[in-house]
């Protein structure tokens, strides 16, 4: 059952359990936490041929639905980041930024002090700058 793509998290699981029961002090025995993993999978394995152009579509209208919720309490700056984090622009394939990109990174990286995020990130733009080049 652990190599299924849909395992809840226990948090959702004993909120689900919570609203069926109507009881948020309910205990989630493990028993349960069971039956509801095996409830969301077998709902997956239920949804047959995926169209992946209307998927996609679906994905993105909830985003946007819980965004202009976001938006709508008050934070426009969450919900773009929000956004920005989850629908990220894909990285430029034009070879003169790639280079800018990688010597930006790599000066931050020597010059700077990054976080372990700063370090992944500079890793990937790096990489993505050398993959560009061409094997001649």
């Amino acid at each position: 059952m652990t190599d299924h793509p849909i395992t809840p998290p226990s948090e959702l699981a004993a909120a689900w359990v919570a609203e069926i029961y109507g009881d948020p002090a309910i205990p989630l025995h493990p028993i349960t936490l069971q039956l509801v993993a095996r409830a969301a999978q077998w709902g997956y394995d239920q949804r047959g041929e995926v169209n992946e152009a209307e998927l996609l579509q679906a994905r993105d209208q909830e985003l946007e639905a819980c965004l202009a919720e976001v938006s709508f309490l008050g934070g426009q700056a969450l919900a773009d980041r929000v956004r920005a984090a989850r629908r990220p622009k894909p990285p430029s394939l034009d070879k003169e930024v790639l280079k800018k990109e990688a010597c930006d990174a790599l000066d931050a990286y020597i010059y700077g002090n990054p976080d372990h995020n700063d370090k992944q990130n500079t890793y990937n733009t790096i990489r993505r700058a050398l993959e560009a080049l061409s094997n001649d």
